[in-house]
């Protein structure tokens, strides 16, 4: 989604302009889908926006750092092959890398574009929104009364006091790192969550002298001190890493023509350390658009991180009113599929027939970190599951470091545990660091929101050899420690 900063304009307008049943405010993925249900069975829908009309995702997310990653992982294939008894170099094009992301990002863009531009130009107002006092929406020169509205104004990245203006030009965030036409030499990247672990390893394949440095001994959020601990392991082969550290300044120092940023940091050990170079990835998380947009007057309350009160995780309603918070705007989960799930269910909810329209059910939570290996969570983090005093459950393990088809691949490191409970046979969670994490993730996400048993889940096939085999000796594992018998058809092991 764009920026969605709330501020009124300089002429505010003094009458009604336009009436209408639902007001969509922000054009992303959340937005749009909540337009298309609204629409289905109202006429006088409007969606305004400011900035670009297409989606995070699309913009500075998912597609362009994925694209990043791709020739990253050809990079890094190419100059690792040597076990395989394949030697070679690669000769890295920082232009044409970049080049490449966004001539592909504009590719995936433009099929948004024709889809916005297939709505009628008077459903569309290019603006920034504004609600007043009276709970109308100032916007350009309109003020409009909607009956029902639907906030979707999604997300910035978020900046630490005082370092826009002391970085100035040397500092990115994942909203620009795109637009660099050439890769830099040296980059810091502050924060070690899935955007600045995804791109500090993309930047450190393509030839970029990379420092990482995050606040806590943590990378991407892992509440699994061992699946944690596993992961800087696993990352800490190619990444240099200087987790635990303490921030005390940054800066820029101007030689002449040249730019050069520079950190102050205290280490895990408390000793002052400076790192110098081109430039500062700030990749210390996003916040919601929405404290400037005036949510107030419609009675929203936000707590102290302007996280929306009273919120439907459902459907992004507010309370009983007539007021929905949907995508990363309300930070419930500011993932693309569950930004799309609320809109849809918020689109539907001001339908007055749903024939057509329908709730979707919360997704299983589940969230992917595209670095090397993969960090995949599902379902309940272990904190949630050792909080609840009802939950009697066991962990299901196994290391990828001797797995058999991740050891013929070269990509054997990693850890998976599966929380499961003892009572119900089912999974109620898991954390996994490691190849083909994805695709492992997806597997118990679907069994987590079908409610397979693990015996279920054991019944179905595991394909020899591969990577997949891992998680069926998770499974058995946790079936071992459940002491519930099974005879499995299949008693070979997966690593050879």
């Amino acid at each position: 989604m764009n920026k969605q900063s709330g501020t009124t304009t300089d002429k505010a307008p003094q009458k009604i302009t336009r009436n209408v049943s639902v007001a969509v405010i922000g054009a992303g993925t959340a937005g749009q889908n909540a337009f298309r249900q609204a629409s289905k069975t109202k006429d006088d829908v409007v969606i305004i926006n400011e900035g670009f009309w297409t989606t995070t995702c699309v913009a500075v997310g998912c597609m362009p750092s994925k694209l990043l990653i791709a020739a990253a992982d050809r990079a890094h294939d190419t100059n690792h092959s040597a076990e395989f008894g394949v030697h070679a170099t690669a000769q890295i094009d920082g232009k044409q890398v970049m080049q490449r992301v966004r001539d592909e990002r504009s590719h995936f863009a433009s099929y948004i574009k024709k889809q916005v531009d297939s709505w009628p130009d008077h459903k569309k107002i290019d603006g920034r929104a504004h609600i007043n006092e009276q709970g109308l929406i100032e916007v350009n020169d309109e003020l409009i009364a909607a009956e029902q509205i639907i906030v979707a104004t999604g997300s910035s990245p978020f900046i630490p006091d005082g370092w826009a203006d002391k970085l100035g030009d040397t500092m990115l965030t994942s909203d620009n790192v795109f637009e660099l036409t050439d890769l830099p030499n040296s980059m810091a990247v502050v924060g070690a969550g899935a955007i600045g672990l995804e791109l500090a390893q993309a930047f450190t394949r393509l030839g970029v002298e990379v420092t990482l440095l995050n606040r806590v001994k943590q990378v991407a959020g892992l509440k699994d001190n061992d699946i944690n601990q596993k992961a800087i392991e696993c990352l800490s082969h190619e990444l240099t890493m200087h987790l635990g550290s303490k921030i005390t300044d940054v800066g820029q120092k101007v030689n002449k023509d040249t730019q050069t940023a520079f950190i102050e940091y205290e280490d895990s050990a408390g000793e002052s350390r400076q790192w110098q170079g081109d430039c500062v990835l700030v990749a210390t998380g996003r916040r919601n658009n929405i404290k400037q947009l005036g949510v107030e007057h419609l009675g929203v309350e936000l707590d102290d991180k302007n996280r929306p009160k009273n919120l439907s995780k459902k459907t992004g309603q507010i309370g009983d009113s007539d007021i929905y918070i949907v995508g990363d705007a309300n930070a419930h989960i500011p993932l693309l599929h569950v930004a799309s799930d609320e809109g849809y269910s918020a689109g539907n909810m001001v339908c007055e027939n749903t024939e057509d329209a329908y709730i979707r059910p919360p997704a299983t939570p589940f969230s992917i970190v595209f670095c090397s290996p993969q960090i995949v969570n599902v379902g309940m983090s272990l904190p949630e599951i050792q909080e609840d005093p009802e939950l009697e459950f066991v962990i299901g393990r196994v290391s990828f470091d001797n797995q058999g088809r991740s050891r013929v691949m070269g990509v054997n490191c990693g850890l998976l545990h599966i929380y499961a409970c003892k009572k119900t046979d089912r999974i109620l969670g898991a954390s996994m660091v490691g190849p083909d994490a994805e695709y492992i993730g997806h597997i118990l996400a679907t069994a987590i929101t079908n409610d397979l048993s693990i015996k279920e889940m054991l019944d179905t096939p595991f394909y020899h050899p591969t990577i997949l085999e891992g998680l069926r000796t998770a499974l058995r594992d946790v079936q071992d420690k459940m002491e519930i018998p099974y005879q499995s058809q299949d008693a070979q092991e997966d690593n050879f």
